[in-house]
């Protein structure tokens, strides 16, 4: 099977620019998708789970880290996900205006089974559903073979790329074994390159 392509980050910032340019009242909420699917590497069905109390405290602040339950995984493991501080930021700002709430305190509470990503019709996304957002984002972007797990793709790549520990990954992605995140690694001819050039 194909695996999702990684992104650039180069297409990824065209991805966000046409979600903002051209997605039309929705473009907040499609350019929160895509950050958040390639700063924390969440699987599609993980954030079409996410609703307001997940993310938020109840003094109204972003959580640093987000406990997916059992039920919100695919592997029916719980997990944390670790925000970084542009991700909580963003959300912070999103929730602001898409809800249009000049404050957040006590926003978990009052809207504790609210999705974060809501569709037309004001419901949850199934995963399926997002998925088809996610293709639609990018395949107007001019972005071909990019899918739902593109970001979780980019994000495992880009982490290794830096330098990142293979094994801290692993956990931060919530995969069981390590020959898991290592297919999830793509090695390009530059990344080829780069490391031949360390030996030199």
């Amino acid at each position: 099977m194909k695996q999702a392509r990684v992104l650039t980050p180069e297409e990824l910032n065209a991805a966000i620019t046409h979600a903002i340019n051209h997605t039309g009242k929705w473009a907040r909420r499609n350019r929160m998708l895509l950050l958040l699917s390639h700063t924390t590497g969440m699987r599609v069905g993980e954030i079409a789970a996410l609703r307001l109390s997940d993310v938020l405290d109840i003094n109204g602040a972003v959580l640093q880290e987000v406990l997916l339950t059992p039920s919100m995984t695919k592997g029916h493991r719980s997990r944390r996900v670790l925000l970084p501080q542009r991700t909580q930021q963003e959300l912070r700002n999103y929730i602001r205006t898409q809800f249009e709430l000049k404050e957040l305190k006590g926003v978990a509470y009052t809207y504790a089974a609210k999705p974060l990503f809501y569709t037309q019709k004001l419901n949850a996304f199934t995963a399926n559903q997002l998925s088809a957002v996610f293709a639609r984002l990018y395949r107007s972007a001019g972005i071909t073979g990019a899918t739902s797990h593109s970001g979780r793709r980019t994000w495992i790549t880009a982490l290794c790329q830096r330098g990142a520990n293979v094994r801290a990954i692993q956990i931060l992605a919530g995969h069981q074994s390590l020959s898991t995140t290592q297919r999830y690694i793509e090695v390009g001819d530059h990344i080829l390159r780069s490391v031949a050039e360390m030996a030199g």
